[in-house]
């Protein structure tokens, strides 16, 4: 399949994803969870990092993502610890399981097989199993939609998401060519220039998700920040080598209106040094909405630009090649 089957496929993803959570049989659990770290990394851990813009706000617990070897040294008993790992042989995350399983941990896995899945299996986690053989970035939907059912699993969320991901496909559908056409002049004009892309607060995962399909998908390097945090210093960039960049900012009607001022007040201050600037403004009516638009757009928006590029998007050549290296020593 083509990186574009996969994007194309995007809501019978999610719909599936349903489905599959939904029939999962876990286990009861009897700790007191007091914390949650979710550990991943690429295209199996940004799952973790939006969960946590999205539901962070709600629950009144800390949720922390890991993308490496190490673990926080919270991590107890009462640690809700789910490890996600779509091939399930990646190394950070398995060294960070092992860590803490050392810990008593409560370990639930998301995985499509590997060592994560025997672990698993062995141990008698909760376990949650989506299907193999894909590109890790392209199976989102599904890793993401798990830690959802995870979270209702441990008593920290209540039923509603799953209405919420039903209406956030509804709105994808509905959307489609807009989202298609949108995406198609973007990319023309981030088409031989290096993006930044630009997020408020509590959609930091958006950017990065975006970035890494521009990594991925397009072959291009590009960066991301997020606002306010980004008046603090980054701004003060936007003095030299401002040449070749195009900016992306992605807005939605539920950022903080602090922020929204902000980016209004950005955008004068960056239009000084160039005029490809693009807002690309999410619908849909609540955060999870809004952030399911937005990666749905952006996963188009690094297709088209691989086209341009004459690029095969789903090729990870110069990953192989690190993960060949790293397993020599």
């Amino acid at each position: 399949m083509k990186m574009n089957d996969y994007i194309n496929a995007f809501t019978e993803h999610l719909t599936e994803a349903l489905e599959i959570g939904r029939s999962s049989k876990l286990n009861p659990y009897q700790k007191e969870i007091r914390n949650v770290l979710i550990c991943g990394l690429g295209g199996s851990g940004i799952g973790g990092t939006i969960v946590s813009d999205l539901v962070g706000p709600k629950v009144r617990i800390p949720i922390c993502a890991t993308k490496d070897y190490t673990i926080p040294n919270f991590v107890d008993k009462h640690t809700l610890v789910i490890a996600s790992s779509y091939s399930g042989n990646t190394e950070e995350t398995l060294f960070a399981l092992e860590k803490c399983q050392a810990r008593g941990a409560e370990i639930a896995c998301i995985s499509s097989g590997g060592k994560l899945a025997e672990i698993a299996k062995e141990k008698d986690y909760n376990f949650i199993q989506i299907p193999s053989g894909h590109p890790p970035r392209a199976m989102f939907g599904y890793s993401f939609t798990q830690i959802f059912f995870f979270f209702k699993h441990y008593g920290l969320i209540d039923h509603s998401f799953e209405q919420d991901f039903e209406k956030s496909i509804e709105l994808l559908n509905k959307k489609k060519e807009h989202i298609q056409t949108e995406a198609q002049n973007l990319a023309s004009k981030m088409y031989q220039q290096t993006a930044v892309i630009y997020t408020a607060h509590g959609f930091e995962g958006v950017g990065i998700r975006f970035r890494q399909q521009i990594n991925e998908n397009s072959k291009m390097l590009c960066w991301h920040h997020v606002i306010p945090e980004m008046n603090h210093n980054e701004l003060l960039g936007w003095r030299t080598n401002t040449d070749n960049l195009a900016v992306v900012y992605f807005r939605n009607k539920c950022d903080y209106r602090r922020n929204q001022v902000r980016i209004d007040i950005n955008k004068e201050v960056i239009a000084k040094y160039t005029n490809n600037i693009t807002e690309v403004w999410s619908e849909g009516d609540s955060p999870l909405q809004n952030t399911l638009y937005h990666i749905h757009l952006g996963d188009w928006v690094s297709w088209y630009l691989s086209v341009k590029n004459n690029v095969d998007a789903v090729e990870i050549d110069v990953i192989n090649f690190l993960k060949g290296e790293l397993a020599k020593v």
